[in-house]
């Protein structure tokens, strides 16, 4: 294994890093640079999803379980990728969610014109405050998992009912 093999990956990040280096040359003056640049990553994307789809076949025709390969951001975002993760968008949130288990959220519903996931807090305590730091962590998970969400709402935990306060009822002998 070479020392670049075993460098972590952020996955989001590269791909921004691949859309600017694209849109750089098809910026330039030379058109047919960057067609080829385009036609190069097309066929990288072809020849990786090829051995990714290979894998995933060996390991399930070898009943080794794939937990832990779905479990994995890299991986999950380069089979999201790929057209080739064999869980649904549900359950892809919910296992991005998983890894969040700070915010305790739920799932209210998505919205899949506008790719908007509405999530809502299970905790009732704290100030409200930190709505955009939740947002982002979501979104940062989502991104690998379930990039068909778009954007994140999360909604405050419903309101619980108000305590009423039941005092003892006056004795006879006080009421006289």
């Amino acid at each position: 294994m070479s020392a670049t093999a075993a460098r972590p990956v952020n996955a989001e990040e590269t791909g921004r890093r691949i859309e600017e280096v694209l849109d750089r040359l098809a910026g330039s003056t030379d058109p047919a640079a960057a067609r080829a640049a385009e036609e190069l990553v097309r066929s990288l994307m072809d020849f990786y999803g090829a051995g990714l789809a290979r894998v995933l076949r060996l390991l399930s025709a070898s009943g080794e379980p794939l937990g832990t390969l779905l479990g994995d951001r890299l991986v999950a975002s380069l089979l999201v990728l790929h057209d080739l993760h064999p869980e649904d968008r549900d359950t892809r949130i919910a296992r991005a969610l998983d890894d969040l288990p700070e915010h305790a959220l739920e799932v209210v519903g998505f919205d899949e014109d506008g790719g908007v996931l509405r999530l809502r807090s299970r905790s009732g305590g704290g100030c409200g405050c930190g709505g955009s730091d939740v947002r982002s962590a979501v979104e940062e998970a989502l991104a690998c998992f379930a990039p068909e969400v778009r954007s994140v709402e999360v909604q405050a935990p419903p309101a619980e009912p108000a305590l009423l306060q039941i005092g003892a009822r006056p004795t006879a002998a006080k009421a006289r």
